[in-house]
């Protein structure tokens, strides 16, 4: 695998990083560079008043050392930033690891990293304001390895084919796993992923397979597995982007539900750094014992992107909430702000 393509194969950290890093250091062999965004916005809702919020803020510091022989050590760290309120908890852990990357043999990470299933799962979550809720919800996304994973040992690589294609492939293995909640403790057992994707003249198709048993409320167990297929064409925030992602989540015993989620995405970058997007994301939920079906949200966003320069960034964006059954009050939601790379 050459190093162009292992730079495909782990392209998938800069869906959720968006990272631009500084380099600090660079010498005989070693590098140091910091990195992360800070993010402010004013909000607001049909269901709330204007307030002023933020976006993700994170910082991080990134350290490479050259082994020998084509191998190089990577080491990683970052963390969210409380940027709006006085707190003990200035900072939370969203990566840690240290991997090894060679150009023919692929990379190896270790610790809380971004996840395989990312890979494939990640090609609409580009998005300042509005993307890809259902990869995050709930507490225990990262146990479950669909964005950012803990506790995670992966393993990426690839072929290339030349102007037939790359294929690259991921795997990765976590281990057990408690969730502490206020009505109880959710116990994950160790969990499995793979991803599998194949690019070809600025196309992209991917599949990526998430499993491991879960142990809820009463002592009810069973597995939880996540299928996901994707997408995509272009290069976000250059020309057009158009890409879709659905996944299939299936709780086979704790609470005996599925649900199919869809993202849909098209993106248009102008010349002058300005890019528009619309993107519609819906989640249906089937409950297997009463044999019913639900909308538990459908949103379409609009939304705007403008680099000022290559650091700082304005964005824009309406949230339109198309659920409509019976007894819901709709919650468009409305968002503008500033982004600064650090």
């Amino acid at each position: 695998m050459n190093k162009k393509l292992l730079a495909v194969a782990i392209a998938a950290s800069a869906f959720g990083t968006q990272a631009v890093a500084v380099e600090l250091y660079n010498n005989d062999g070693s590098t140091f560079s910091m990195g992360g965004h800070v993010s402010v916005n004013v909000n607001g809702s049909e269901a709330e008043d204007a307030s002023v919020g933020t976006n993700s803020p994170r910082i991080n510091f990134g350290a490479t050392q050259d082994l020998g022989n084509g191998f190089t050590a990577e080491a990683k760290g970052e963390w969210d930033l409380n940027l709006l309120e006085n707190s003990d908890e200035s900072f939370t852990t969203r990566l840690g690891y240290i991997g090894v990357t060679h150009a023919e043999y692929g990379s190896t990470y270790v610790g809380t990293q971004w996840a395989p299933f990312y890979d494939v799962a990640g090609v609409t979550d580009l998005p300042i304001a509005f993307a890809n809720d259902f990869l995050y919800t709930g507490d225990d996304f990262a146990k479950t390895g669909q964005t950012r994973a803990d506790n995670m040992v992966s393993y990426r690589n690839g072929m290339d084919f030349g102007n037939a294609g790359a294929l690259n492939v991921g795997i990765g293995w976590q281990g057990t796993a408690d969730s502490k909640t206020a009505t109880g403790i959710t116990e994950y057992s160790d969990r499995v992923q793979f991803a599998l994707s194949y690019a070809i003249m600025g196309a992209n198709l991917g599949y990526a397979y998430s499993t491991g048993d879960v142990k809820g409320l009463g002592g009810a167990s069973g597995a939880l597995d996540y299928h996901v297929f994707s997408a995509a064409y272009g290069s976000y925030g250059n020309g057009l982007y158009l890409a879709g992602v659905y996944q299939l989540s299936e709780d086979k015993y704790v609470t005996r539900e599925e649900s199919d989620s869809y993202e849909l995405i098209a993106a248009y970058a102008l010349a002058n750094s300005l890019n528009l997007s619309v993107n519609y994301e819906t989640v249906e939920i089937t409950e297997k014992v009463a044999n019913t079906k639900s909308t538990d949200r459908e949103e379409l966003a609009l939304q705007a992107e403008h680099h000022f320069t290559s650091k700082f960034v304005g964005y824009t964006g309406y949230q339109f909430d198309l659920k409509s059954e019976d007894g819901y009050t709709s919650d468009d939601k409305w968002v503008i702000g500033a982004r600064y790379y650090l």
